[in-house]
């Protein structure tokens, strides 16, 4: 994009903080069907390698604490993570409100103009036609 962002979008995206721009990702990362089965591959393997290798080189035998720890890690992760895309949702749908009734203001001026425009037209067309009238009594 070269130039002044033209939209409010635009200038939106612009705005955004490294921090921002990386909880957005996350939101969107983990909330993806890939993201679903890749972690659920990890499992599998996980579990497969670890049941299957023998007992002196299986690095987390069963019941997999090492892995449980991993999970209970990842869940307080994406909390914190669910939680910060949750605000930035709720800014971005504020900001959006925002934007929303500025154009709303902005619109009903431009219609409260031309209803005026066009109150003063009648005016002038009522005007010409009593003159009309007044012309053709005489």
């Amino acid at each position: 994009m070269t130039g002044e962002s033209s939209t409010w979008h635009d200038k939106h995206e612009a705005s955004l903080t490294g921090g921002q721009r990386a909880a957005d990702l996350m939101r969107n990362g983990m909330g993806s069907w890939p993201f679903v089965g890749g972690f659920i591959g990890f499992m599998l393997i996980w579990a497969a390698v670890n049941t299957w290798a023998l007992a002196a080189q299986a690095w987390d035998p069963y019941p997999y604490i090492l892995l449980n720890l991993f999970l209970s890690m990842l869940a307080g992760l994406q909390g914190a993570i669910l939680l910060i895309a949750a605000k930035r949702q709720d800014a971005i749908a504020a900001a959006m409100a925002q934007h929303d009734y500025d154009t709303n203001l902005q619109s009903k001026a431009a219609i409260d103009l031309l209803i005026d425009i066009n109150r003063q037209q009648l005016d002038i067309l009522r005007e010409l036609q009593h003159l009309k009238e007044q012309r053709e009594d005489s």
